[in-house]
């Protein structure tokens, strides 16, 4: 455990990584799918909760069901993605603690309290959607991150009777380079943290 990893990996992780906007004609294979879950559920989340679920939408059905309810700028570069990740969060992720947190009664913390379900949920299925990213570009995936299209809408489409809620969608395959904006501005260092 520890050290450093190399400037080859950093550029592949944060430096050159880049949210593309359209796709070379590759393949993006299911061992390529599960190796990126199981990657992104290694790690941290509170209490060990992993509430993220994924949708993986292939084929071109599935994607004709998100299509009514992306918008407009959202929809070409969707469509020609090879796979789109829904990625959502399950408000009944305190069931499971029993299995994933055995050494105390997890769930009981929850039962009976919406409000830290839904901040709970929310908010480590979007750190789980975070690594997510970070897990496909590990291993050698280009990703397209965007909002931009009716949650509401999509739940009911996609997580009907489930107590899953979408969060944001997430394009994957190979993407074309000639396709990508110049990189906008970052803060500095001053601009966004303090060491006190």
């Amino acid at each position: 455990m520890g050290g450093v990893i190399d400037e080859a990996a950093l550029s592949r992780l944060f430096l050159d990584a880049r949210t593309h906007n359209a796709w070379k004609d590759a393949d993006v294979t299911d061992d390529q799918l599960r190796h990126l879950v199981d990657l992104m559920k290694m790690a941290p989340t509170s209490a060990n909760c992993l509430p993220a679920r994924i949708l993986f939408l292939r084929s071109d059905e599935a994607k004709a069901r998100l299509k009514p309810h992306l918008m407009e700028a959202n929809v070409e570069k969707t469509m020609t993605a090879p796979v789109v990740a829904v990625i959502g969060y399950d408000l009944e992720f305190y069931q499971h603690l029993p299995k994933l947190f055995p050494h105390t009664d997890a769930k009981s913390w929850f039962e009976g309290n919406p409000e830290l379900i839904h901040e709970t949920a929310l908010r480590n299925g979007t750190l789980q959607g975070g690594y997510f990213i970070l897990a496909a570009r590990a291993i050698g995936l280009d990703t397209g991150p965007m909002s931009g299209f009716d949650n509401e809408a999509v739940d009911a489409e996609f997580f009907a009777g489930t107590q899953t809620k979408s969060n944001f969608l997430c394009n994957l395959g190979t993407g074309d380079p000639s396709a990508i904006f110049e990189r906008s501005p970052r803060f500095t260092f001053d601009e966004i943290a303090q060491i006190l």
